[in-house]
Parts: C-alpha cells; structure tokens; sequence
C-alpha cells in the first residue's frame, strides 16, 4: 500500500471520486470514505466519525460550487491513516464559516482539518488516525 506521509503534499490520491456537485451524491462519498477506512483497519466508531465528518466536509463544499461543477474527492492512504480532500470548482467561494456547526463537528471528529479557497476551487481536507496502534500496516 502508498504511504503518503501527510497527503497531498506528497503527490496524487491513491483513489478518486469524481461525481456531480450535488448533495444527492454525499452518501456514495460517505460509503467510499468507510470503505477505504475499514480496508486501514479503523474501528469502528472511528470510520462512523469519518463518515460524519466527511458528510459535513461535503455539506460545506456543495454550496460553494459552480454550476456545472464536479465533487472531486481525492483519498490518501497510509498505515493508520486516511486523508480526504473534497473540493468543488467556485469562481468566489466565500471560505468556511470556521463558527459553524459543520465546521465545529468537523475539527472535532476529525484528527485535522483545513480548509483551501483559492484558485477556483474550494476544498476541505481532513485527516483522520486510526486509534489501533499499527492499524493498516
């Protein structure tokens, strides 16, 4: 398996999903993200709370997107460790409201989390760690 050592950073997604931009697609990115974290060996409340926090990370984004745009969910893999950027194209994307509820639940279930409004796109990126020690290896 990849070992992307923090994620993007370290080149391109070991999976991607691209579907339309609308919400009616969030539970095929919530069942890949269980997936994906289920073959890392995450337990169980682990990939429910990546779940959530990936729903919110997609409830963030939708808005924001361009007509026409697609939901790009790009998925990093390492050993006890999943990384998931989802992001639209949006010409003036006003950026998280770091206040809201969607953001508040994010961060929390999330081991990190950021956010990314610049050139036409906006993304949120979270990153989650398996609590098994050796998860994935």
């Amino acid at each position: 398996m990849p070992d992307h050592q923090d994620g993007p950073e370290h080149g391109r997604a070991d999976v991607e999903l691209r579907l339309p931009a609308d919400g009616v697609y969030v539970s095929v990115v919530r069942t890949t993200t269980a997936g994906l974290a289920a073959r890392l060996d995450f337990l169980i409340d682990d990939i429910e709370d990546l779940r959530i926090a990936v729903g919110e990370a997609c409830a963030m984004v939708l808005p924001e997107a361009d007509l026409e745009s697609d939901l790009v969910c790009s998925y990093y893999l390492a050993p006890g460790r999943l990384t998931v950027e989802v992001a639209v194209s949006a010409t003036a994307p006003d950026g998280p409201e770091y206040d809201s509820f969607a953001w508040q639940v994010l961060s929390t279930m999330a081991t990190r989390a950021e956010a990314d409004a610049s050139g036409g796109r906006f993304a949120i990126r979270l990153t989650m760690e398996s609590g098994v020690p050796g998860a994935g290896s």
